[in-house]
């Protein structure tokens, strides 16, 4: 299994795509095993096999149809009249439009895609200069799978067979303290640069900007309503809030035309592809992990090695934060969740605790160089350089790291909200 994992990573460094790298791993695996063949394409099947994966591309698609429907420009709009006011204003709405974004999308790429595009261009519209307007639209951008509904918080809840309705509920407080500590920093920086900010839209303006918004403003609500009260699980909350993205486009805002739903259903089902070839892929080298032994054997390792649970989730944020640098974080989630969660689990950690430590750490990799998805889309939309992109946002990596200091130290800020719903 060594020899293999050293080959699939040269493959990696090569060049080759993540998914064929692991799938050719896998089958390296079983051949020099002297195992049948066709139990590759059994557990890559298997993997594909789960209910609640189906929230994957319904998610994907609400996010596409909502950005093609205009629902962004009204989120901003409303978020702009909320915090445009203060200094620095639109970097405040920014943030603010982000957390409201999370509350449909559930993915950073979504978010600074989607919602991120009509950020910069307002910020530099108002003169703000493009990297400050990419950086603080990169950084919030994670705030998306933290606050649910999330994608990768569902590929977690599989992986590690934890309660995905408890992990929606856990990023809840964590989302809102990275809004909060980005919002501290653009205080800061907007008093020391003496940032523009609008004029105080008055109550009859607060107004008009949420009744402009106010059913895309309630997809978050419906959603988390639904899914708290038992309506709807988290992932027919995905098809709802597909059908719900439908009908604001088409029937309350007349935004949306049947004729792009085409080129909507094929970026989707590209996006899908990719993530179901990942999903997949990592099913069959999971599997090839396993009856290997190396979670059976690393796990308890770490256990003996470290002891103590502090020491072990700081250690593996130290390894997730530079695997987050190198590898898409959904193929990194599927290959190491195996690995380190049952060792939490011996060393008495709070599975949701862990899981939102996990995902933290993987969404910040996002936004990190040499192979952050997120600073690449942003740096697109604003069309600068990735290098200009890289250097301007690593002071907006301090509050992101804050706020993970924060829950590996205090388990309650993760644990308290869905004990207090889930009574577990």
């Amino acid at each position: 299994m060594g020899w293999i994992i050293a080959a699939w990573i040269a493959a990696m460094l090569a060049g080759v795509p993540l998914f064929a790298s692991m799938g050719l791993a896998a089958f390296a695996f079983v051949s020099l095993g002297g195992l049948p063949p066709s139990i590759v394409p059994q557990k890559i099947a298997q993997s594909a096999n789960s209910f609640p994966l189906l929230a994957a591309p319904l998610f994907i698609l609400m996010g596409n149809i909502m950005n093609s429907a205009g629902i962004t420009e009204r989120i901003f709009g409303f978020a702009t009249a909320c915090v445009g006011w203060v200094r620095g204003g639109l970097c405040h709405a920014n943030i603010l439009a982000s957390v409201i974004f999370a509350g449909m999308s559930g993915s950073a790429v979504a978010d600074a895609g989607g919602v991120g595009t009509r950020e910069i261009r307002a910020m530099r519209e108002e003169g703000y200069d493009a990297e400050t307007a990419a950086a603080i639209t990169a950084s919030s951008a994670t705030i998306g799978p933290i606050i649910p509904p999330s994608l990768p918080m569902v590929i977690y809840g599989v992986t590690a067979d934890v309660s995905i309705g408890g992990l929606f509920l856990a990023g809840v407080v964590p989302g809102l303290l990275m809004a909060g500590a980005l919002m501290l920093m653009v205080a800061e920086v907007a008093r020391r640069r003496n940032l523009p900010r609008h004029p105080f839209p008055g109550a009859a303006g607060l107004w008009a900007a949420y009744r402009r918004g106010h059913w895309a403003l309630m997809t978050p609500v419906i959603l988390f309503g639904g899914m708290m009260s038992g309506a709807f699980t988290p992932t027919e909350a995905a098809a709802v809030a597909t059908l719900y993205a439908l009908l604001l486009g088409l029937v309350i805002y007349g935004d949306f035309r049947l004729s792009d739903l085409p080129r909507i259903l094929g970026e989707t089902a590209e996006t899908t592809g990719v993530v179901m070839a990942l999903v997949m892929a990592a099913g069959a080298i999971g599997w090839c992990l396993s009856i290997s032994r190396v979670p059976q054997t690393v796990g308890p390792w770490m256990v003996a090695t470290i002891g103590q649970p502090l020491l072990f989730m700081l250690v593996v944020n130290l390894i997730l934060l530079v695997v987050g640098c190198f590898m898409e974080a959904l193929a990194a989630m599927l290959i190491l969740v195996p690995i380190f969660a049952p060792a939490a689990a011996q060393l008495g950690i709070d599975p949701i605790q862990f899981g939102l430590v996990f995902v933290l750490n993987l969404m910040i990799g996002t936004v990190t160089p040499p192979v952050g998805v997120v600073l690449f889309v942003t740096a697109k939309v604003a069309g600068i350089s990735f290098d200009r992109m890289a250097r301007a946002l690593l002071p907006w990596l301090l509050p992101l790291l804050a706020v993970l200091a924060a829950i590996t130290l205090w388990p309650p800020l993760t644990t308290w909200l869905p004990g207090l719903v889930l009574l577990r």
